[in-house]
């Protein structure tokens, strides 16, 4: 098996079984080792009381892109650290994407960086995870 072949069978077993993933309505563009790129549309029940997108939804999609970035070279990886910079208000019907980005990967360390875009391009929010890798393989 390839590792991109790998990559795609690690997340496809992950997504399936992630219902906040697939309640957010979450679409995955691109699995490959160490990256993830996911699409969201924001809907009204996900507002706050500013009438603008709750901050956990940005934080949502970002931390799936970085679960499925980071467990896709076939270890299982958990967080251990993650930061989120808000940088732009979010609206409901907004389109957003992230892309996670693997920065440095270890044996048992590993750092990602997510771009949080909507629709015009504009990055609307910075997230930062820290993964623990563990010894333990998926089963794909």
């Amino acid at each position: 098996m390839t590792k991109q072949e790998l990559a795609t069978k690690v997340v496809d077993k992950m997504y399936i079984n992630d219902p906040f993933s697939l309640w957010l309505g979450i679409e995955r563009l691109e699995d490959s080792p160490g990256r993830s790129v996911l699409r969201m549309t924001v809907r009204r029940e996900m507002a706050n009381g500013f009438g603008i997108a709750h901050g956990g939804i940005t934080y949502s999609l970002a931390d799936s892109a970085l679960a499925f970035a980071s467990n896709s070279h076939g270890r299982m990886a958990v967080s251990i650290e993650t930061s989120i910079s808000h940088t732009a208000r979010v609206q409901e019907g907004d389109v957003l994407t992230a892309a996670a980005t693997e920065e440095f990967l270890s044996n048992k360390i590993a750092n990602y960086r997510i771009e949080v875009k909507n629709q015009d391009g504009k990055v609307v929010a910075l997230f930062k995870g820290i993964v623990y890798r563990t010894s333990k393989d998926w089963e794909v």
